[in-house]
């Protein structure tokens, strides 16, 4: 879809004539309820709609023009929406934006190679598509020559439900050079050597392997020490493999198999909800104060007498915050 649009209008690419959310772009878990809610609402516009950000923010219950900003970054970063500085055929130029139902891989690629900047520069050709321009000089597709499977029935079974007020000449046949594929981007990368290209999937598959067995073993211990402390497990099915996704994810975003260990321990939960892992991850890594159990502030030498154990040396130690009764050395235990 969509070159029937006015030369600054939005270009909407979706696989349903109607405002119907695929449920994968429902459960896309990397975007909030409110670039949800904000895509939705762009798809509704009519094509010769301009977004602006001053008018998305305006009227009773709306987000504020900062708020929208980051939605419109969030929704460009993973393919949903970007701003097109579209250069026309007669040498005009016009700003205007594509919207997309369903994550398009070549806009999150485009959002990063320009900078992560919302505005890609796109240059309108002979047959009325567009070609987004590269810093280097060349052209790439601009994701709407290449849908999935079904994008164009799609588009056939809407053209045949809109009725013509009069009687159109039948469409001529496409040339082969319209049905060819668009070219993808060139670039100036000499291209790997098969051995190359399979020593880089050796290579990314050791890692994932070294993830998921980082990821099993920590799941494996707690598992154990879990049902050891704080007894059998009785929620929902999976609970071993929900956390071992858990604990991947951890490994994933930077954190060490110990850190996931005690976060654990901190979370006192077989399975704990997601923000019970968050803001375990973050005591554990000094970025959360820890919260005493029952709200009493512990008690210290110093703020009752105004002095510290290393004034008396005779006097007793005070354990401190973080010492925790329950920390226990990070290991695996095999099950029978």
């Amino acid at each position: 879809m969509s070159r029937r649009t006015s030369a600054d209008g939005v270009r909407i690419k979706r696989r349903t004539p109607f405002v119907i959310i695929e449920s994968a772009t429902v459960r896309d878990t990397r975007l909030k309820y409110a670039d949800l809610g904000l895509l939705t609402y762009l798809l509704d516009q009519s094509e010769d709609w301009a977004v602006r950000s001053e008018q998305l923010c305006q009227g009773e219950g709306r987000e504020g023009r900062d708020a929208i900003r980051k939605s419109l970054h969030r929704l460009a970063s993973f393919g949903y929406y970007r701003l097109e500085r579209r250069r026309l055929r007669d040498g005009k130029t016009a700003m205007g934006t594509a919207i997309s139902d369903h994550p398009v891989e070549q806009w999150a690629d485009d959002y990063v190679t320009f900078g992560k900047k919302l505005d890609i520069p796109v240059v309108q050709q002979e047959d009325g598509t567009f070609r987004v321009k590269y810093p280097d000089g060349t052209l790439g597709t601009d994701g709407f020559d290449t849908d999935e499977a079904g994008d164009e029935d799609q588009e056939q079974g809407q053209a045949a439900e809109e009725e013509p007020e009069t009687p159109a000449a039948p469409a001529p046949e496409p040339t082969p050079a319209e049905k060819r594929p668009a070219p993808a981007k060139t670039t100036t990368a000499p291209k790997k050597t098969d051995e190359e290209k399979a020593a880089a999937a050796a290579e990314k598959a050791a890692q994932e392997k070294e993830l998921d067995d980082a990821a099993n073993k920590v799941a494996t211990w707690w598992w154990a020490h879990a049902e050891t402390h704080l007894g059998k497990y009785v929620g929902q099915k999976g609970g071993f493999i929900a956390v071992r996704k858990m604990v991947r994810r951890a490994l994933v975003a930077g954190y060490s198999q110990q850190e996931c260990a005690k976060a654990l321990q901190h979370a006192r939960r077989h399975f704990p909800a997601a923000q019970q892992w968050q803001d375990a991850l973050g005591v554990v890594t000094n970025h959360i104060t820890p919260q005493q159990r029952t709200g009493r502030i512990p008690y210290s030498d110093a703020a009752t007498w105004s002095t510290s154990p290393s004034d008396d040396p005779s006097a007793p130690t005070t354990p401190t915050a973080d010492d925790d009764a329950d920390d226990a050395t990070f290991g695996v235990i095999e099950r029978p």
